[in-house]
């Protein structure tokens, strides 16, 4: 067996800017798994929120054994977007050595298409109602916010696209004060979730809270091990494959999140179709799918998957699994 990694770089659309940043190109690692001449591969984001460089991702997955399956990783590296990139990869691998899907080999159903939600850049209001307004005829637009000053944005999004479902992600970008002012605001103007309003290590202030709209655990929600930290403060939780680890936490998330009756909400960082591609088996049947990042880049992987009217399609084995 022999593991490669190596880095890729995808230009973006255009401008995309969150509370903490603007970027113009998506940076990520792709991870090749040879065994017996079968190759599998997957991608990952490093991201710094996590102190994750490409560097320090690269240098973990290098440090792994020449011999690995899917378990003997998971107690290799913790979880995070190195794991990920191998997990998937391995999955890939699998799916090609047995001849099967990667579905069913997770003995899933077969997958079909999932409406993903379409992410509009943080701007200045003008800017953000001419987005929304270009991106109307897509059922489920995200907006970024998470500044004092939000209303406004929030307002000229509905004036672009009245017709579509809105959910907001502040990515920790509110004081509790802030949320507690704009969350009776948020039901007036329909929105139908709100993505981590407050920063993960302050979110204990959301206890005892009014939560108008159901509210998300992003940053403060990884793998199975955050769910106890979340009781009592969030409704929904955002599995993302860079934070899990994978594809195989990710589904053991999934299962322990609805047993404990949380919605699930599936969601990616800006990655390429490749990264996009193991997700949308979790995403099935989920309140929110939000795996819009090949949308959201200039070039993609050479076999995309396919986004119509019906939402993110799974991927064809050219691609992965």
């Amino acid at each position: 067996m022999k593991i490669t990694v190596t880095p890729d770089v995808f230009k973006l659309a255009q401008v995309f800017t969150i509370s903490r940043g603007s970027r113009t190109e998506a940076k990520v690692l792709t991870v090749r798994v040879e065994d017996n001449g079968v190759v599998g591969w997957g991608e990952c984001v490093p991201y710094a929120r996590y102190d994750e460089t490409l560097e320090s991702v690269t240098a973990e997955i290098e440090g792994l054994p020449a011999q690995i399956d899917r378990e003997a990783l998971y107690d290799l590296l913790p979880a995070g977007a190195a794991r990920n990139a191998v997990d998937c990869a391995l999955w890939d691998l699998e799916s090609k050595q047995a001849g099967k899907r990667a579905w069913e080999l997770a003995g899933m159903p077969k997958p079909g298409p999932e409406i993903t939600a379409y992410t509009l850049s943080l701007a200045e209001p003008a800017e953000m109602q001419a987005q929304a307004a270009k991106n109307a005829h897509r059922p489920l637009l995200k907006i970024k916010l998470g500044t004092p000053d939000d209303m406004p944005r929030l307002e000229a999004v509905r004036a672009g696209a009245p017709k579509s479902t809105i959910i907001v992600d502040a990515n920790e970008g509110w004081s509790a004060e802030v949320y507690a002012d704009l969350a009776p605001h948020l039901v007036g103007l329909g929105v139908a979730l709100v993505e981590q309003p407050l920063p993960a290590g302050e979110d204990d202030a959301l206890i005892g809270m009014e939560r108008p709209v159901p509210v998300c655990a992003d940053e403060s929600c990884h793998d199975r091990t955050s769910l106890p930290k979340l009781k009592g403060k969030y409704d929904v939780v955002n599995i993302k494959l860079d934070k899990t680890g994978g594809l195989t936490e990710a589904l053991r998330l999934r299962e322990a999140a609805l047993s404990e009756g949380y919605k699930v909400m599936v969601g990616c960082m800006v990655g390429s179709s490749l990264a996009m591609a193991p997700a949308t088996l979790i995403a099935q049947g989920v309140m929110v799918t939000d795996l819009d990042g090949p949308l959201l880049l200039g070039e993609d992987r050479d076999t995309p998957l396919l986004f119509d009217e019906n939402g993110v399609h799974p991927p064809s084995a050219a691609l992965w699994g």
